[in-house]
């Protein structure tokens, strides 16, 4: 279970990142119409190191044993 959260999280960061890497700016609107929209922009190193942390903890999901009791 703990190798599929690993992998989860790896790729979407690495998603993440590379959405972050292709839009500069979002802007989010509340769904209950309170208050006016407002624009997000990340930092200009959000989207790297989103992208390296996805990339190891994909490669930590490879070196994990296939099982952790012991069995196959």
């Amino acid at each position: 279970m703990w190798k599929s959260i690993c992998l989860a999280a790896g790729i979407f960061a690495c998603i993440v990142g590379v959405e972050m890497l292709l839009i500069d700016s979002a802007v989010i609107r509340p769904l209950n119409g309170d208050g006016g929209p407002r624009t997000f922009t990340a930092p200009d190193w959000a989207p790297w190191t989103l992208l390296s942390v996805g990339a190891v903890t994909v490669l930590h999901y490879v070196s994990l044993p296939r099982s952790l009791s012991g069995g196959q």
